[in-house]
Protein backbone atom coordinates (compact mmCIF):
# COMPACT_ATOMS: atom_id res chain seq x y z
CA UNK A 1 0.00 0.00 0.00
CA UNK A 2 0.86 3.72 -0.89
CA UNK A 3 1.79 5.81 1.74
CA UNK A 4 -1.56 7.98 3.39
CA UNK A 5 -1.27 11.14 4.35
CA UNK A 6 -2.85 13.72 6.61
CA UNK A 7 -2.44 17.15 7.97
CA UNK A 8 -2.29 18.02 11.84
CA UNK A 9 -4.16 21.17 11.76
CA UNK A 10 -2.82 24.28 13.90
CA UNK A 11 -5.35 25.30 16.28
CA UNK A 12 -6.35 28.31 17.92
CA UNK A 13 -8.11 28.96 21.49
CA UNK A 14 -10.09 32.33 20.43
CA UNK A 15 -11.42 32.26 24.12
CA UNK A 16 -9.86 30.40 27.22
CA UNK A 17 -11.58 30.76 30.54
CA UNK A 18 -9.81 28.31 33.59
CA UNK A 19 -12.22 27.40 35.76
CA UNK A 20 -10.08 25.73 38.44
CA UNK A 21 -7.81 23.28 39.46
CA UNK A 22 -9.62 19.50 39.40
CA UNK A 23 -8.63 16.59 42.13
CA UNK A 24 -7.43 14.44 39.33
CA UNK A 25 -4.35 16.89 38.26
CA UNK A 26 -6.13 18.52 35.68
CA UNK A 27 -7.97 22.06 35.08
CA UNK A 28 -11.67 22.77 34.31
CA UNK A 29 -11.71 24.82 31.21
CA UNK A 30 -14.08 26.75 28.85
CA UNK A 31 -12.88 27.18 25.50
CA UNK A 32 -13.56 28.34 21.96
CA UNK A 33 -11.65 26.55 19.40
CA UNK A 34 -10.86 26.94 16.10
CA UNK A 35 -8.65 25.73 13.54
CA UNK A 36 -6.08 26.78 10.78
CA UNK A 37 -4.93 26.11 7.24
CA UNK A 38 -1.73 25.46 8.53
CA UNK A 39 -0.04 22.17 9.92
CA UNK A 40 2.27 19.70 10.04
CA UNK A 41 2.33 16.86 7.53
CA UNK A 42 2.17 13.47 8.76
CA UNK A 43 2.24 10.34 6.49
CA UNK A 44 2.29 6.65 7.06
CA UNK A 45 3.50 3.42 5.40
CA UNK A 46 1.64 0.89 6.52
CA UNK A 47 3.35 -2.16 7.72
CA UNK A 48 5.11 -4.35 10.51
CA UNK A 49 6.63 -2.48 13.68
CA UNK A 50 6.09 1.47 14.28
CA UNK A 51 9.13 3.68 13.20
CA UNK A 52 8.77 7.05 13.41
CA UNK A 53 11.03 9.84 11.34
CA UNK A 54 10.68 13.15 11.74
CA UNK A 55 12.15 15.87 9.79
CA UNK A 56 11.25 19.85 8.68
CA UNK A 57 12.43 23.10 10.03
CA UNK A 58 11.07 22.69 14.11
CA UNK A 59 11.96 18.49 13.79
CA UNK A 60 15.20 19.14 16.15
CA UNK A 61 12.96 20.63 19.25
CA UNK A 62 11.12 17.06 19.24
CA UNK A 63 12.86 13.75 20.70
CA UNK A 64 12.35 10.67 19.15
CA UNK A 65 9.15 9.40 21.11
CA UNK A 66 5.66 11.67 20.80
CA UNK A 67 2.40 11.98 20.73
CA UNK A 68 2.42 10.18 17.59
CA UNK A 69 3.95 6.68 19.17
CA UNK A 70 1.87 7.27 21.84
CA UNK A 71 -1.42 6.76 19.99
CA UNK A 72 -0.25 4.12 17.50
CA UNK A 73 0.71 2.09 20.46
CA UNK A 74 -2.65 2.33 22.49
CA UNK A 75 -4.32 1.75 18.77
CA UNK A 76 -2.61 -1.49 18.75
CA UNK A 77 -3.09 -2.08 22.27
CA UNK A 78 -7.11 -1.77 21.73
CA UNK A 79 -7.40 -3.87 18.52
CA UNK A 80 -5.54 -7.23 18.57
CA UNK A 81 -3.40 -7.78 15.00
CA UNK A 82 -3.59 -4.12 14.03
CA UNK A 83 -0.46 -3.34 11.98
CA UNK A 84 1.60 0.11 12.26
CA UNK A 85 4.39 0.82 9.98
CA UNK A 86 6.37 4.03 9.58
CA UNK A 87 5.13 7.42 10.36
CA UNK A 88 7.00 10.37 8.78
CA UNK A 89 6.39 13.95 10.67
CA UNK A 90 7.30 17.07 8.19
CA UNK A 91 7.18 19.70 11.57
CA UNK A 92 6.24 23.17 10.31
CA UNK A 93 4.57 24.08 13.56
CA UNK A 94 6.68 25.65 16.58
CA UNK A 95 6.82 23.02 19.46
CA UNK A 96 5.62 24.15 23.00
CA UNK A 97 3.69 26.96 21.04
CA UNK A 98 -0.15 26.98 22.52
CA UNK A 99 -1.12 25.87 18.70
CA UNK A 100 -2.10 22.10 19.78
CA UNK A 101 0.63 20.57 17.32
CA UNK A 102 1.51 17.60 19.00
CA UNK A 103 -2.34 16.62 20.02
CA UNK A 104 -3.30 17.71 16.07
CA UNK A 105 -0.48 15.27 15.03
CA UNK A 106 -1.79 12.60 17.51
CA UNK A 107 -5.65 13.10 15.81
CA UNK A 108 -4.02 12.66 12.37
CA UNK A 109 -2.14 10.06 13.41
CA UNK A 110 -5.50 8.11 14.52
CA UNK A 111 -7.15 9.37 11.73
CA UNK A 112 -4.33 7.26 9.39
CA UNK A 113 -4.79 4.17 11.29
CA UNK A 114 -8.11 4.05 10.72
CA UNK A 115 -8.06 4.85 7.04
CA UNK A 116 -5.35 1.89 6.93
CA UNK A 117 -7.41 -0.66 8.58
CA UNK A 118 -10.93 0.47 7.35
CA UNK A 119 -13.75 -0.80 9.64
CA UNK A 120 -11.08 -1.93 12.19
CA UNK A 121 -11.49 1.49 14.72
CA UNK A 122 -14.88 2.96 14.78
CA UNK A 123 -15.31 6.38 15.66
CA UNK A 124 -16.38 5.62 19.44
CA UNK A 125 -12.97 4.08 19.45
CA UNK A 126 -11.14 6.95 18.18
CA UNK A 127 -12.95 9.62 20.64
CA UNK A 128 -12.04 7.11 23.48
CA UNK A 129 -8.19 6.90 21.99
CA UNK A 130 -7.83 10.50 21.93
CA UNK A 131 -9.35 11.16 25.31
CA UNK A 132 -6.75 8.91 27.02
CA UNK A 133 -3.81 10.32 24.36
CA UNK A 134 -4.13 13.65 25.58
CA UNK A 135 -6.30 16.57 26.31
CA UNK A 136 -6.71 18.82 23.22
CA UNK A 137 -6.88 15.63 20.91
CA UNK A 138 -10.66 15.11 21.30
CA UNK A 139 -10.95 18.09 19.50
CA UNK A 140 -8.21 17.88 17.19
CA UNK A 141 -9.75 14.32 15.88
CA UNK A 142 -12.07 16.51 13.53
CA UNK A 143 -10.04 20.02 13.49
CA UNK A 144 -13.47 21.69 13.06
CA UNK A 145 -14.48 24.40 15.37
CA UNK A 146 -16.03 23.75 18.57
CA UNK A 147 -16.69 24.38 22.03
CA UNK A 148 -14.65 22.11 24.49
CA UNK A 149 -15.10 22.12 28.23
CA UNK A 150 -13.77 19.75 31.21
CA UNK A 151 -10.34 19.13 30.46
CA UNK A 152 -11.13 19.36 26.96
CA UNK A 153 -12.84 16.56 26.08
CA UNK A 154 -15.94 17.59 26.38
CA UNK A 155 -16.50 18.52 22.57
CA UNK A 156 -19.31 20.45 20.74
CA UNK A 157 -18.62 21.39 17.25
CA UNK A 158 -20.14 25.12 15.93
CA UNK A 159 -21.62 25.33 12.79
CA UNK A 160 -21.36 28.07 10.30
CA UNK A 161 -17.79 29.26 11.09
CA UNK A 162 -16.65 32.48 8.89
CA UNK A 163 -13.62 31.35 6.94
CA UNK A 164 -11.71 34.99 7.92
CA UNK A 165 -7.69 36.19 7.81
CA UNK A 166 -5.42 34.77 10.70
CA UNK A 167 -1.86 36.03 11.09
CA UNK A 168 0.40 33.75 13.31
CA UNK A 169 3.44 35.18 15.13
CA UNK A 170 5.29 33.17 17.41
CA UNK A 171 9.08 34.84 18.67
CA UNK A 172 10.51 31.85 18.47
CA UNK A 173 10.78 30.69 22.32
CA UNK A 174 8.80 27.83 23.63
CA UNK A 175 6.59 28.00 26.72
CA UNK A 176 5.87 24.93 28.72
CA UNK A 177 1.96 24.22 29.17
CA UNK A 178 2.21 22.91 32.66
CA UNK A 179 4.43 26.65 33.76
CA UNK A 180 1.69 28.04 32.82
CA UNK A 181 -1.08 26.92 34.52
CA UNK A 182 0.86 26.04 37.58
CA UNK A 183 1.81 30.43 37.55
CA UNK A 184 -2.12 31.45 37.12
CA UNK A 185 -2.28 29.51 40.21
CA UNK A 186 -6.45 28.96 40.37
CA UNK A 187 -8.06 27.24 43.16
CA UNK A 188 -9.50 23.39 43.05
CA UNK A 189 -12.90 22.95 41.26
CA UNK A 190 -15.21 19.79 40.88
CA UNK A 191 -15.56 18.19 37.50
CA UNK A 192 -18.53 20.26 35.76
CA UNK A 193 -21.38 18.04 35.20
CA UNK A 194 -23.27 20.77 33.24
CA UNK A 195 -22.31 22.16 30.16
CA UNK A 196 -22.98 25.34 28.12
CA UNK A 197 -26.25 24.54 26.51
CA UNK A 198 -26.09 27.46 24.01
CA UNK A 199 -24.22 26.92 21.09
CA UNK A 200 -23.36 30.06 18.96
CA UNK A 201 -24.45 30.74 15.49
CA UNK A 202 -22.10 32.84 13.61
CA UNK A 203 -23.97 32.63 10.63
CA UNK A 204 -20.72 32.52 8.44
CA UNK A 205 -19.73 36.04 9.31
CA UNK A 206 -16.88 37.72 11.64
CA UNK A 207 -18.90 39.85 13.12
CA UNK A 208 -20.97 37.98 15.46
CA UNK A 209 -17.54 35.77 15.69
CA UNK A 210 -16.05 39.08 17.13
CA UNK A 211 -19.12 40.01 18.92
CA UNK A 212 -18.45 36.54 20.51
CA UNK A 213 -15.30 36.45 21.65
CA UNK A 214 -14.02 39.96 22.11
CA UNK A 215 -16.02 40.73 25.50
CA UNK A 216 -14.25 37.12 26.72
CA UNK A 217 -10.28 36.48 26.82
CA UNK A 218 -7.59 33.91 27.21
CA UNK A 219 -7.35 33.62 31.04
CA UNK A 220 -3.35 32.06 30.57
CA UNK A 221 -2.21 35.44 28.57
CA UNK A 222 -1.39 36.95 32.41
CA UNK A 223 0.72 34.56 33.51
CA UNK A 224 2.27 33.55 29.89
CA UNK A 225 3.59 36.91 29.95
CA UNK A 226 4.91 36.93 33.55
CA UNK A 227 7.02 34.02 32.39
CA UNK A 228 7.53 34.93 28.88
CA UNK A 229 7.59 38.75 28.64
CA UNK A 230 8.36 38.66 24.69
CA UNK A 231 4.51 37.72 24.09
CA UNK A 232 3.70 41.41 25.38
CA UNK A 233 5.79 42.28 22.34
CA UNK A 234 4.09 40.25 19.96
CA UNK A 235 0.95 41.40 20.77
CA UNK A 236 1.32 44.89 20.14
CA UNK A 237 3.12 44.29 17.32
CA UNK A 238 -0.40 42.26 16.19
CA UNK A 239 -2.35 45.00 17.52
CA UNK A 240 -0.11 47.81 15.66
CA UNK A 241 -1.03 46.05 12.00
CA UNK A 242 -3.72 47.37 9.47
CA UNK A 243 -7.30 45.95 9.52
CA UNK A 244 -6.73 43.98 12.97
CA UNK A 245 -9.83 43.10 14.16
CA UNK A 246 -8.87 40.60 17.13
CA UNK A 247 -5.07 40.08 18.39
CA UNK A 248 -4.99 37.35 20.87
CA UNK A 249 -2.74 34.40 22.44
CA UNK A 250 -3.69 30.97 21.71
CA UNK A 251 -3.56 28.69 23.99
CA UNK A 252 -0.73 28.48 26.92
CA UNK A 253 1.38 30.78 24.48
CA UNK A 254 3.42 31.85 23.29
CA UNK A 255 1.59 32.34 19.64
CA UNK A 256 -0.59 34.48 19.17
CA UNK A 257 -2.83 35.54 16.47
CA UNK A 258 -4.67 38.03 14.80
CA UNK A 259 -7.90 38.19 12.82
CA UNK A 260 -8.44 39.95 9.77
CA UNK A 261 -11.70 40.30 7.16
CA UNK A 262 -9.72 38.13 4.39
CA UNK A 263 -7.08 36.39 4.36
CA UNK A 264 -5.01 38.98 1.55
CA UNK A 265 -5.26 41.32 4.76
CA UNK A 266 -3.61 38.60 6.84
CA UNK A 267 -1.23 38.10 3.99
CA UNK A 268 -0.26 41.90 3.99
CA UNK A 269 -0.01 42.15 7.58
CA UNK A 270 2.46 38.95 7.32
CA UNK A 271 4.73 41.07 4.88
CA UNK A 272 4.98 43.94 7.16
CA UNK A 273 5.33 41.89 10.51
CA UNK A 274 7.95 40.26 8.97
CA UNK A 275 10.44 43.68 7.93
CA UNK A 276 9.94 44.81 11.69
CA UNK A 277 10.27 41.18 13.26
CA UNK A 278 12.41 39.21 10.78
CA UNK A 279 13.30 36.90 13.68
CA UNK A 280 9.82 35.71 14.52
CA UNK A 281 8.40 32.66 13.22
CA UNK A 282 5.12 34.99 11.36
CA UNK A 283 2.44 32.61 9.37
CA UNK A 284 -0.58 34.50 7.49
CA UNK A 285 -3.68 31.92 6.79
CA UNK A 286 -7.72 31.60 7.45
CA UNK A 287 -9.40 29.67 9.89
CA UNK A 288 -11.09 26.38 8.72
CA UNK A 289 -14.98 26.78 8.54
Amino acid sequence: MSALRDTGWAKLNLTLEVLGRRADGFHEIRSLVAFVRLGDEIALEPGEGLELEIEGPFAEALDGDNLITKAARLASARVPGLTLGRFRLRKLLPVAAGLGGGSADAAAALRLIARAHAGSLKETMLAGLAREIGSDVSVCLASRPALIAGRGEHVVPVGRFPSCGALLANPRLPLATEAVYAALGVGSVAPSKNRDSETPDFAGELAPLLAYTVPRSNELETPATRLLPEIRDVLAALRALDGVRLARMSGSGPTCFALFATEDEARRAQTALAVRHPNWWIAATSLRD
